[in-house]
């Protein structure tokens, strides 16, 4: 049987939700789900037919784990089958083109910073999940949300991400 190595960097939960998603459309492959936060050990990438990533914005930055990971594994990353996703909640402005590699600002961002450059990227949005933030995250992100138009009702959960974008990533993801 095939196997799949889905990595990811998440927050609150949001990345690690839409990564077994896609996890769930690989029925056919069997899957390695794994936290680089708590990664201990080098992972050889070539047990694994394909290799996911995918990373959360958090005050607009990704995870300096995340690099950390990229730095440490390379050669790797460049000879394997890898896709990588980013998911913040500016992506949730479709309309303007912030939900795709090219309109994003993150993304972007990370190419310069990062010396990989993967070949296929998603641009996921995210969820606020404001009752489950201490104070001073509610506060900050409620104060974002206010400048870009968002939703600021800290009594509220809501999920931007659009499953359908997600679905069709993963048959790309699939078809690398």
């Amino acid at each position: 049987m095939a196997k799949a190595l889905f990595l990811y960097s998440s927050r609150e939960g949001q990345t690690k939700k839409i990564l077994n998603v896609i996890k769930d459309e690989f029925a056919e492959f069997e899957c390695e789900v794994v936290d680089l936060h708590t990664l201990r050990h080098q992972l050889d990438f070539s047990q694994y037919q394909r290799v996911l990533i995918g990373a959360s914005i958090r005050y607009g930055h990704l995870n300096k784990k995340l690099y950390q990971f990229i730095e440490h594994n390379l050669a790797q990353l460049e000879q394997s089958k890898v896709a990588f996703f980013c998911v913040n909640l500016t992506a949730r402005k479709e309309e303007q083109g912030k939900d795709t590699p090219e309109g994003s600002a993150y993304i972007r961002t990370f190419l310069k910073k990062s010396p990989w450059q993967p070949k296929l990227i998603g641009v996921f949005a995210g969820a606020l999940y404001y009752p489950r933030y201490g104070f001073f995250d509610k506060m900050m992100i409620k104060l974002i949300m206010t400048l870009t138009g968002g939703e600021t009702d800290t009594s509220k959960e809501v999920e931007y991400t659009n499953w359908e974008k997600v679905s069709l990533f993963a048959q790309k993801f699939k078809e690398l």
